[in-house]
């Protein structure tokens, strides 16, 4: 129980960290939220300006603007952003759904694909099929998402015509909100199976030269026995870390597939609230993305302890 509770305390103490910092960083960047939400050519009186100021609460002192977001945080109230007019909690639900769409079906497909090839590639490593899987493996991961993007958008939309340039609905029904999600998660899906390929190979190829697999071969069983009823539980457990790891990123959004698609999701809905100093919808969307870090890599410390009870007992 004292492991438990020490663990708990440790995430306590990290979400106390990531909210203070989620608070600070914001304010350290350059720029007035007045100023760009008003346009650097209006004019205002300086009355009019400290009314505006005192409304967002931006005319208290720094400690006193600390305290009121804790405040707020502990109530679960997000605010109302300066720059979309509107409640940020609604705002978010609005975006996340989308975001939700794009990514969910990409992190389960390539999780399930990139540990499968990347498990019987490492199992088979010195094979010639194994090593031409892995330089086309190695190209995707090393090549950035929005370069992909471009690829697949000039090719399949704009020269074949076969999926919609922009956007993620025409008519609202379901196949049409398909036909435009089917590039986006494409893309998505080849880059994070190249990854979770990577690392599954590079696990199973350390796991597969210990002695627990020596004495699995020796009681006779076969190569794919020993991968998956042995090698493939141990191997996984890098994999897993960076699943969870995926849900900040889930919630952050795929941000340059969301602009060069046109998706307005959670990624597109930062990077404006950034270049807007839209400080209310920052600290919503990034305690979101925190709370749900923190909640998953907590499931994935559950599941560790159940894969290899020997790290349940380290504290």
């Amino acid at each position: 129980m004292k492991i438990h509770s020490k663990k708990i305390a440790r995430y306590i103490i990290a979400l106390f960290v990531i909210f203070s910092l989620n608070f600070i960083i914001p304010r350290l960047m350059p720029g007035d939220p007045i100023t760009n939400l008003l346009g650097e050519d209006f004019v205002m009186t300086e009355e009019s300006m400290q009314e505006l100021r005192e409304k967002m609460g931006l005319d208290k002192s720094f400690p006193l603007q600390y305290l009121d977001y804790w405040n707020n945080v502990f109530r679960f109230n997000f605010g109302y952003s300066y720059h979309f007019k509107a409640p940020v909690a609604s705002i978010i639900l609005s975006r996340m759904k989308w975001t939700l769409l794009l990514l969910l079906p990409s992190i389960l497909l390539s999780a399930i694909l990139g540990s499968f090839m990347g498990s019987i590639s490492g199992l088979k490593s010195s094979s010639k099929s194994s090593k031409a899987l892995t330089l086309i493996e190695l190209a995707f991961y090393s090549t950035p998402t929005f370069f992909l993007s471009l690829i697949f958008l000039y090719v399949f939309s704009f020269k074949l015509g076969l999926f919609p340039i922009k956007g993620f609905y025409s008519t609202g029904g379901a196949l049409n909100i398909m036909h435009h999600f089917f590039l986006p998660i494409s893309i998505m899906t080849l880059f994070l199976t190249s990854r979770n390929y990577m690392i599954m190979r590079g696990s199973v190829i350390q796991e597969k030269s210990k002695l627990y697999v020596v004495y699995a071969k020796a009681k006779g069983l076969s190569e794919n026995q020993v991968l998956f009823r042995h090698i493939f539980k141990n191997a996984s457990l890098p994999l897993l870390t960076l699943l969870a790891l995926d849900f900040g990123f889930l919630l952050s959004g795929a941000l340059f597939i969301e602009i060069i698609f046109s998706m307005n999701g959670m990624g597109n809905l930062i990077y404006e609230a950034l270049l807007s100093r839209d400080y209310p919808v920052l600290y919503g969307s990034f305690m979101i993305i925190s709370i749900m870090v923190v909640l998953a890599n907590a499931f994935v410390d559950v599941i560790y302890s159940i894969i290899d009870p020997r790290i349940g007992d380290v504290a």
